[in-house]
């Protein structure tokens, strides 16, 4: 199955939220997803009970040690596994730069370590645009883009697409993506109006299905859960289970051919 980056430049528009979810539904269904916590805040980590004690144990001993991706998975109480973040993650874009050793690094430890042949490999993104965010598009096959239904949202979905734009002579084709509209209330006109612009101006890259405004989703990370096992019955599960359904009949779950290397970033 196919490595998926999940990433847009505005923070609260349900990143985490989605990996934590998607990576439950094809749990659920027989898969075998692996999330990796590539946000330095770590909320993906501790809803899946997968905290390491300390750096060491975490996805900054792959950038700093250069240990194994293997090494670092964690069996996670929800069922699959993670390999977890750490504050320390923080520090990766002052010590190691942007050249093209960097940012090729988890691509390289992903296929050198087989990580991801079996299963949906999810990596959970920080907001913002830097080595740690590069590394995650550069390694992945696809862009999966939660954007609330807010106009700052839809901002940086905007400024999600030039990057990726800009980002196509790097990798030598396009990248594809998936723009995911969430916390969708159908009782707000804004909501309907932000829908219309994102479809008007992403198209056919626009999911179909769409994650609504619900208390379930909201509640399920307080209980360290994902949405289907703290509320099977939810709206929120079934948008999430929706969401599963098109993703893998459309072939975004599926592997993709390998990207070439990075050669250099301008």
């Amino acid at each position: 199955m196919a490595r998926i980056a999940v990433f847009n430049q505005k923070g609260g528009v349900g990143k985490t939220t989605t990996t934590l979810n998607l990576a439950a539904a094809i749990a659920a269904r027989g898969g075998l997803p692996l999330a990796i916590d590539l946000d330095p805040q770590g909320h993906l980590s501790a809803i899946a009970g997968a905290v390491p004690q300390t750096s060491d144990g975490s996805i900054y001993a792959f950038y700093r040690d250069a240990r194994p991706l293997s090494g670092l998975v964690i069996a996670s109480p929800l069922g699959w596994p993670v390999i977890p973040a750490h504050i320390e993650l923080a520090k990766v874009d002052t010590q190691f730069g942007k050249g093209p050793n960097i940012l090729n690094r988890l691509r390289v430890g992903l296929a050198r370590d087989g990580i991801g042949e079996a299963g949906c490999v999810l990596i959970d993104c920080c907001p913002m645009l830097g080595v740690l965010s590069l590394s995650a598009i550069f390694a992945a096959e696809r862009v999966l883009v939660p954007v609330s239904a807010d106009y700052l949202a839809v901002k940086g979905a905007v400024q999600v697409e030039r990057t990726l734009n800009a980002l196509q002579r790097v990798v030598g084709r396009r990248i594809e993506r998936r723009y995911v509209i969430t916390r969708f209330d159908g009782r707000r006109r804004m909501s309907w109006d932000i829908l219309a612009s994102v479809k008007a101006r992403f198209g056919v890259d626009v999911a179909e299905s769409r994650i609504s405004e619900n208390v379930s989703i909201a509640e399920s990370p307080f209980r360290e859960r994902d949405v289907f096992s703290h509320a099977p019955a939810s709206r929120g599960a079934a948008d999430y289970g929706a969401l599963f359904e098109e993703l893998e009949s459309t072939g975004f779950l599926d592997a993709a051919p390998e990207r070439k290397p990075l050669a250099a970033v301008a």
